[in-house]
């Protein structure tokens, strides 16, 4: 049956901002939802409160209100929009189903005759309350693990007497693992059990006998008002049960399999999802099976919503599953809607993957001091990166060296760990980089049987470890000079970097990179189409490979690559890798809007990104998406084979930004401000004579590449002295110091984590006001202020997490003029084409400035969505030299204030010291609107500033 005519408007509820668990693969699945109902002609209207999103652009929606996510925003909504007739909850993660559930229960939806789509009431109840999924798989016969609920202490005692220890706690209606732990011994039992009670909104727990070793398969799958499922993708997870799903590494399709087991999983699945209630829309479905001959299977747990990994799904696939479920809850059957890759078949097919993808969680655990670093049920990692190749170790390499985490990928870059106890250790207790101590304890000799079985993880993998392994020991027993070409040719198809194939030879990576020119070893793209090429596909999604020369009977020798060059005039966009803190989706969003302003100036736009959880990445943002690592090798070789009019590397955060060097070094044009701007913005020396001249003050400083340099320096500078490294973004290694024995602690810790690195010691204006400045300016040296920011905050916390206002609530006359006039001189005296971000600090009506970067910053999408207007566009029409500032027609709409508010993920860390600082902790941010500075919020917000300053 084709679409329910009943429904003319649909309210969609979005995800707010971003904690661990919870990220930007909500604003994928949000913004696609509301194109595809859009397109079927029917009105939106959408809340988040995360001004950082696509999803909340004025163009995505007919309606988009950026209010707190509670009921009360939502009574406001329904009143103003009467003709609401459906809300769509299951785009916006736990916090849209947690908010329609307290609307269902207050009887909201009823009193303004609204109905649920993509999901009922009912499916989410059975899901989340752990007793009452308990009993219906029962029913239906799909196997579980053994395991009762808890609602009370008391309760919870009894059956951990019953089922001894190992035990698992899971607390209902929660995401991301929240409150869930693992219970060894009896010790250690009543702390957790009162931490799920209480993490749990309904303070109930589900105790299960730990599953320990089992390997860990997710489905995701589609269904229809006819009942027709479709199952998407499966993926397996490389870490076994025990580390949460988002936490693990994962690899789709599924891998170590049999088949009549993979079939099995595939009718529970269904199973399940029919019993579960009778909606049309997406579901996630998990599972453990015993790693013996037996393959017993046992369900863990549905969600009946969009989820991490259905964004991973999408994008691994191909296939759009958040835009096709938006369709499907509105009514349409599946083999009614056109597979949107190939045009040509039906969205009523399951995709096929000629090729591996595998998915590393990142992590940011050096923001989180006395943090936990080892994984288990709860989620810790605050982004991820996805690797496509032709093989599992292919895949697996372009995921690590996607990480940005100072590595070349798996051994080879003298950064393994040598010691036996410490190889042990991290493999037992699972750390966050097992991905690479797996290959160390193989080169160390540790038997594959014995790491099997210390880690569970499938002797498969391991199996493809050793290879790698085996592969790299024989490489380095050749010379640059006389490595054979077969040999170089397996390297680069099992995905080693030109930089790691240099370290086994023992020479310079672009002597390899050389080697591989003469001898025709290229890099070939390949589609991502959905189908294993048996269609035609029509949407421009690659990864890249190598492959062996295929040779034709006339002797003619050529490789097959399917990204087909075109004639226009071609932008690349460099994308910002995986999320992490102080980097994070705000740049994403700078991204995708720098990608369509190009797009609009007539250029062909080429976007390069690794991280699947965002826009960016979708195959219909840019002209043509390479998947590949925002890594040099693979950068370039995509720049040499499409050869760009240049490459905008402002929009993509810090990422981008340190590849400006490398390329203007190899003749590549930079779109906007030149590298040599970039660098002096960077260069504190540099800086602060350029502010001399301006005569614009700034606090003392000095620069330090010692211990006792710094020493020196503390005398002429006093304390308290503010310490920082250069080239870093979110305030990394930062800190205050009040005297000379902290000095020196700190200043040895940084430069033996970073080595070689200037650090910069700043005298710390206390109790300066703090204050920034966003600008776009164009070639000729006009300025425009976007916005000026206060922060509620004094001087000492990091800009990403204070509260901030738009625009600033007490600083006079003469100090605004100040901050004009020194935020025009400096973007002009850095020649900037494009955006700048200025940061000051007030004391005793001087302005002082404390930094310029420019480029994107976190906060303009944040002022973009204050004052409605398309912020972004405009700075790429500038840089592209399509347009002057002067030519656009600027006109901010704001009654009142606009209040930038951070969000912490601290729950995850037990702990952590919660104190601020000048080193950023904040994974997210929402945005209050207030009429004027008598507003309560306000008020709160402002008496408690001083509450948690540390240094």
């Amino acid at each position: 049956m084709p679409k329910d005519t009943s429904i003319k408007s649909v309210l969609i509820i979005g995800s707010g901002p971003i904690v661990i668990g919870q990220a930007c693969e909500f604003d994928y699945a949000g913004s696609q939802s509301a194109r595809s109902i859009r397109e079927e002609g029917i009105e939106v209207i959408l809340i988040n409160s995360n001004p950082a999103t696509i999803m909340t652009d004025p163009t995505m929606a007919d309606h988009v209100y950026l209010k707190p996510l509670t009921t009360k925003s939502i009574i406001e909504i329904l009143k103003e929009h009467p003709q609401i007739d459906a809300v769509l909850p299951t785009m916006g993660g736990q916090t849209a189903l947690n908010l329609c559930l307290e609307a269902e229960e207050k009887g909201i939806w009823q009193d303004f005759g609204v109905k649920l789509i993509g999901v009922d009431v009912n499916a989410i109840n059975i899901t989340e309350d752990r007793e009452q999924f308990k009993q219906l798989l029962e029913k239906i016969n799909v196997p579980t693990a053994p395991a009762k609920t808890a609602t009370s202490y008391l309760e919870g005692k009894e059956i951990a007497q019953e089922f001894g220890f190992p035990l698992v706690i899971r607390p209902s209606f929660t995401l991301g693992g929240t409150g869930a732990a693992i219970v060894y011994k009896k010790e250690d039992f009543d702390e957790l059990l009162t931490r799920g009670l209480e993490a749990s909104p309904i303070h109930e727990v589900l105790i299960d006998k730990a599953l320990m070793g089992w390997k860990e398969y997710e489905l995701e799958l589609l269904r229809d008002k006819n009942d027709n499922v479709v199952i998407i993708c499966s993926i397996e997870n490389m870490d076994p049960m025990g580390i949460h799903t988002g936490d693990s590494i994962t690899v789709a399709p599924a891998m170590t399999l049999s088949d009549t087991t993979f079939q099995k999983l595939r009718d529970y699945a269904i199973l399940m999802m029919r019993s579960i209630g009778n909606f049309a829309g997406g579901c996630n479905v998990q599972f453990a099976v015993s790693p013996d001959e037996k393959e017993d299977i046992v369900a863990i747990e549905i969600n009946p919503r969009v989820s991490r990994s259905s964004a991973l799904a999408s994008k691994a696939t191909g296939y759009p599953i958040a835009k096709i479920a938006s369709k499907l809850a509105l009514g349409y059957n599946l083999d009614e809607l056109q597979n949107q890759i190939t045009k040509s078949t039906s969205a009523l097919f399951e995709p096929t993957l000629d090729y591996v993808i595998v998915k590393i969680p990142r992590w940011n655990f050096d923001k989180f001091e006395g943090a936990d670093r080892t994984l288990g049920l709860q989620m810790k990692s605050v982004g991820e990166v996805m690797g496509i190749g032709r093989s599992f170790q292919e895949a697996l390499h372009k995921a690590t060296q996607s990480l940005e985490i100072k590595r070349n990928g798996l051994g080879a870059d003298g950064k393994g760990y040598k010691n036996y106890e410490e190889i042990i250790e991290k493999l037992t207790f699972a750390s966050w980089d097992r991905v690479f101590v797996i290959y160390d304890a193989i080169a160390m000799g540790i038997p594959l049987s014995r790491i099997h079985e210390i880690t569970k993880i499938d002797m498969w993998f391991l199996k493809q470890y050793e290879e790698l392994y085996t592969l790299e020991k024989e490489i380095s027993n050749y010379k640059i000079s006389n490595l054979p070409k077969e040999l170089l040719l397996e390297a680069k198809q099992k995905g080693f970097a030109d930089r790691q194939i240099a370290h086994m030879v023992n020479c310079l990576e672009s002597e390899v990179h050389t080697l591989r020119m003469d001898q025709n070893i290229n890099r070939v793209f390949k589609l991502v189409d959905t189908c294993a090429a048996e269609f035609k596909a029509k949407t421009p999604y690659y990864y890249s490979t190598f492959e062996a020369e295929i040779e034709k009977a006339n002797g003619e020798r050529y490789v097959d690559n399917e990204s087909i060059v075109t004639d226009k005039k071609k932008i690349i966009v460099l994308g910002s890798g995986p999320n992490r803190i102080g980097q994070g989706i705000e740049f994403d969003y700078s991204c995708v809007h720098g990608v369509l302003a190009a797009k609009e100036c007539g250029y062909e736009t080429i976007m390069i990104n690794c991280n699947p959880e965002t826009v960016s990445t979708d195959f219909d943002t840019a002209d043509k998406l390479y998947f590949e690592p925002v890594f040099w090798e693979h950068i370039y070789d995509i720049i040499q084979h499409e050869k760009p009019e240049g490459v905008i590397v402002q929009l993509g955060g810090q990422t981008a930004l340190k590849l400006a060097e490398k390329l203007s070094k190899y003749g590549v044009k930079i779109i906007g401000t030149s590298f040599d701007a970039l660098d002096l913005a960077e260069d504190r020396g540099r800086f602060s004579d350029l502010l001399r001249e301006l005569h614009i003050p700034f606090p003392q400083f000095g620069i330090a590449e010692t211990a006792d340099e710094a020493s020196a320096l503390a005398d002429t500078l006093d304390f308290p002295l503010l310490i920082r490294p250069s080239y870093v973004l979110g305030g990394q290694g930062m800190k205050i110091v009040i005297n000379k024995k902290e000095l020196e602690e700190h200043v040895i810790n940084l430069l033996k984590t970073i080595p070689g690195n200037k650090l910069l010691l700043d005298h710390y204006l206390a109790g300066a006001i703090e204050a920034e400045a966003d600008a776009i300016c164009d070639a000729d040296g006009n300025v425009y202020i976007i916005g000026i920011m206060e922060h509620i905050e004094p001087c000492g916390v990091h800009s990403g997490d204070s509260n901030a206002t738009l625009p600033p609530f007490n600083l006079g006359e003469f100090v605004m003029q100040q901050i004009k006039d020194h935020t025009k001189k400096i973007a002009r005296a850095l020649k900037t084409v494009g955006l700048i971000n200025i940061q000051f600090a007030i004391k005793d009506d001087t302005v002082y400035i404390i930094e310029a970067n420019p480029r994107a910053s976190r906060t303009v999408p944040f002022i973009a969505k204050a004052y409605g207007e398309p912020y972004v566009n405009y700075a790429t029409k500038v840089m592209l030299g399509h347009n002057k500032v002067t030519d656009f027609d600027f006109n901010p709409q704001l009654k009142g204030y606009a209040i930038k508010q951070p969000v912490f993920s601290f729950s995850k860390f037990h702990n952590v010291n919660k104190a601020l600082g000048p080193e950023m902790k904040s994974t997210g941010e929402s945005i209050l609107f207030i009429d004027d500075l008598k507003d309560d919020q306000f008020y709160e917000l402002y008496s408690r500033r001083k509450m948690y300053l540390s240094k």
